[in-house]
């Protein structure tokens, strides 16, 4: 089922006047490495812009996220929902590897990304969403002994992340031109809005900061049956509309998608209130 700009507005958490940084949600980020610093920036940079209350940062690129955004915690504590795993290597985790486990041990709801989705797909849960393109989608399956061609998987999106999801117990959201979300016995929903120009180094990274905000401001509606993907439908639909703006029809880096996130949720709550 497609999902449009007015049911993604549904999903965005709307600050009163006795909202405070908690009841907006505190989103864990444990993201980023020496290698890839700036999946961390990124992700980072998109989710405080996507509307949360606070950001915790305990990976492995603080300096740089500070540099960024000095409002970000990078000290442990209360969290409500956790993002991982974008810009790291599964094969030399170390000590983020401890703390993947640790989120995925957890109670909160987690956004699952790159170096982690094997861990997901090893010891997967529900309250997971995993956020894979199609060679990661075939890696993951790969870990749980179901050998599948990347290009199949390409030719059949939409079915590959149903049956991924049912098989793996865990909300999956497949990125490609057009995003396919799946929840295990729940909707099966798509959505395709970010231009051609979307595809550049990043774009997931910055996906994943949207999607981990909007799990952190919904955590306490997280267990309701289709909620997941319902949220990692419309952080696609505030990604690529991001990405239209910045574009403009032109070309543009995955930076200039998450500093228009505030224009998308704008525009959506605009269209609500119209």
């Amino acid at each position: 089922m497609p999902w449009a700009e007015h049911d993604a507005a549904a999903m965005i958490a709307i600050p009163t006047a006795v909202s405070d940084k908690y009841s907006r949600g505190v989103l864990g980020v444990v993201t980023g490495s020496s290698a890839y610093p700036g999946a961390a920036v990124l992700g980072v940079e998109a989710a405080a812009r996507t509307g949360v209350g606070m950001i915790r940062y305990l990976g492995d690129a603080t300096d740089p996220v500070l540099a960024r955004r000095p409002e970000v915690v990078s000290a442990p504590g209360r969290v409500q929902a956790w993002l991982i795993g974008s810009g790291t290597d599964a094969q030399d985790l170390g000590l983020l590897g401890a703390l993947f486990s640790d989120a995925l041990a957890s109670v909160e709801p987690v956004v699952a990304d790159a170096g982690a989705l094997e861990s997901v797909a090893l010891a997967p849960r529900r309250g997971v969403i995993v956020t894979p393109h199609f060679r990661e989608l075939a890696r993951m399956l790969a870990a749980t002994g179901t050998s599948v061609d990347v290009d199949d998987i390409a030719a059949a999106p939409g079915r590959w992340a149903i049956w991924a999801a049912n098989q793996l117990g865990v909300t999956v959201l497949l990125k490609g031109s057009t995003t396919w979300i799946a929840e295990p016995d729940g909707p099966h929903l798509s959505v395709s809005v970010a231009p051609p120009w979307t595809a550049t180094a990043g774009a997931g990274d910055v996906l994943a900061g949207i999607l981990g905000a909007l799990l952190a401001t919904h955590s306490a509606a997280a267990t309701e049956p289709g909620m997941l993907a319902r949220l990692a439908a419309s952080a696609a639909v505030i990604h690529g509309l991001a990405a239209s703006i910045a574009s403009r029809g032109g070309p543009i880096v995955a930076l200039d998608i998450a500093e228009r996130v505030p224009d998308a949720v704008r525009r959506l709550l605009g269209a609500v209130r119209a």
